[in-house]
């Protein structure tokens, strides 16, 4: 036997991970059903480098929960102090083809943003986000990125903050009207906060009851061109804060909607983050209680996020 020191031992590591990835990927998922069919899993919304996560647990990570597909956002700017830029995505995702698609961002401020978003989605990036800036939805940058979205055929995440990223939400509809060839993907507090008519902006994370005719739940219903990411505490909270409305909400707009992680804990389960569970794992559990079909699952965590994608 061949004796490997610390630093051989831990080079290791990455390469077992991705074994136990790519043997977990092709494994048959149970659908929810119980009828033991395969049912692929893509997570359209995942970061490398998360709150320091090492590359093998985010493999770990995505093997517990046998994914399929997984979707790298890169940050930049200030993102890079909590997530992975456009290169480090580009390198993890040339190690592992067969797992990864990864998306490019770039800071819409820098003058250089256009010719960054343009270069990566030539050099294989299959859309723009997760876009988390300081900006106005409406700003000239902002529309620049979308004029640019338009002419690659790509589709465009979006973090909505009440002022704080991406402000002025209640103003996007006519972004959509403007730009009905993009496709835009809503995510994080105030998008999914806003699936309630009576919503208090100030309240990021609110509990109880959805009173019905929400702007996300409108925009959802209204235009084509938006989807949403259930990804994120966001996601998570406008799945579980009041079961009845989701059921329907669900049902209403399952061909509208992508299943993402957006998950820094270190094995699937909840291991090295505070809360001590998976956000990722307790969406999709809350899916299966939602949707009535197989279908519905399926569209919501894969068909829907491969069609945006061209894939």
């Amino acid at each position: 036997m061949t004796n490997l020191n610390r630093r051989e031992f831990l080079g290791t590591l990455p390469v077992v991970a991705a074994g136990a990835h790519l043997a977990a990927a092709t494994e048959p998922r149970p659908s929810p059903d119980g009828s033991g069919s395969e049912t692929p899993l893509l997570d359209f919304h995942q970061h490398t480098k998360y709150n320091g996560r090492v590359d093998h647990d985010l493999l770990a990570h995505q093997a517990y929960h046998r994914v399929t597909k997984t979707v790298l956002l890169p940050g930049a700017g200030w993102m890079n102090s909590i997530v992975g830029d456009n290169a480090i995505c580009a390198a993890f995702q040339a190690d592992y083809p067969d797992l990864f698609w990864r998306f490019a961002c770039s800071d819409p401020a820098e003058s250089r943003t256009l010719d960054v978003l343009r270069g990566n989605i030539h050099r294989g990036a299959l859309g723009f986000g997760e876009l988390k800036f300081h900006v106005a939805v409406d700003s000239p940058e902002m529309h620049s990125i979308y004029k640019l979205a338009e002419e690659l055929g790509v589709p465009v995440l979006l973090h909505f903050e009440f002022e704080t990223y991406n402000t002025g939400l209640e103003r996007f509809e006519n972004i959509l009207k403007t730009y009905p060839k993009v496709n835009f993907l809503g995510h994080a507090q105030t998008w999914w906060g806003n699936i309630s008519a009576d919503l208090n902006p100030l309240d990021l994370y609110p509990k109880g009851p959805i009173k019905p005719g929400g702007l996300t739940d409108r925009l959802l219903s209204d235009y084509p061109n938006m989807f949403g990411d259930l990804s994120a505490e966001s996601g998570l909270n406008a799945l579980t804060r009041d079961p009845d409305f989701a059921h329907g909400f669900v049902e209403r707009h399952s061909r509208k909607l992508v299943w993402g992680s957006d998950c820094d804990c270190r094995d699937g389960k909840g291991g090295g983050v505070q809360s001590g569970y998976c956000i990722g794992g307790r969406c999709l559990a809350a899916l299966k209680k939602l949707v009535s079909s197989d279908a519905a699952f399926r569209r919501i965590t894969y068909e829907n996020g491969a069609a945006l994608l061209h894939l």
